[in-house]
């Protein structure tokens, strides 16, 4: 038995973040479907590791099991930790940001860049890639060399992002972009409009085809139906 509402995880701890992920999927509440963002406490401040992002999927598991009206899952950490073990655990629709912004990019142009925040999260993010099939669909992988705290400070992310934006359009060849971390969405706007290029925010892509999978009452388990 299905509930009502798509249930959006950040699983890490900063409320902050997840207060910018409600807010990057607010314009998808008007399909009506009740959209709920929650924190996971467990979870560390900022996820910048696969070992973090592993030590979170037992405490989401756990908190997602605890959600009876949810009608899906979305899991909002750009590399998807636990997104295969909570699709083992229940029947309703799960969505990765990492998995949909990817399959958004590429209804969108032929190659993608991505915006990585540290260097350090680019092996994670080629193994992910690697295993979609769409490396060769892959303009390139940038970091700007920010860690998450950074991010708070608008005028050096920015510019980061947008100078990172550019090589990926002119040196790699990208012609759509990826931003990927959960934490950059009030950003979408301006990124696009100083690249020229469609900008992929990863939570709006995510809850998008969640949406989509719940209202076609789609499921990776087939039909499911309330």
């Amino acid at each position: 038995m299905s509930g009502d509402t798509l249930i959006i995880i950040n699983p890490n701890s900063s409320g902050k973040v997840t207060q910018g992920i409600d807010r990057a999927v607010e314009p998808l509440r008007q399909f009506g479907v009740p959209i709920r963002c929650m924190t996971l406490p467990e979870g560390p401040p900022g996820i910048e590791s696969q070992k973090q992002a592993d030590l979170t999927i037992g405490p989401m598991l756990a908190l997602a099991a605890a959600q009876k009206d949810a009608a899906g899952f979305v899991i909002a950490c750009f590399g998807d930790p636990g997104l295969h073990a909570l699709r083992d655990q229940t029947a309703l629709p799960v969505v990765g940001i990492q998995e949909a912004a990817v399959m958004s990019a590429l209804t969108l142009g032929q190659r993608f860049g991505v915006i990585a925040i540290l260097p350090a999260s680019i092996p994670r993010h080629m193994r992910a890639f690697g295993a979609m099939g769409v490396l060769d669909r892959m303009a390139g992988d940038r970091a700007l060399g920010l860690g998450v705290g950074a991010l708070a400070e608008p005028e050096k992310s920015l510019a980061a992002m947008i100078a990172t934006g550019k090589r990926l359009r002119e040196e790699d060849g990208a012609d759509v972009l990826i931003m990927g971390c959960a934490g950059m969405a009030h950003y979408r706007e301006t990124l696009e409009s100083e690249t020229g290029l469609p900008v992929v925010e990863p939570c709006q892509a995510g809850a998008a085809l969640a949406l989509s999978h719940i209202m076609l009452k789609q499921s990776h388990k087939g039909a499911h139906h309330a």
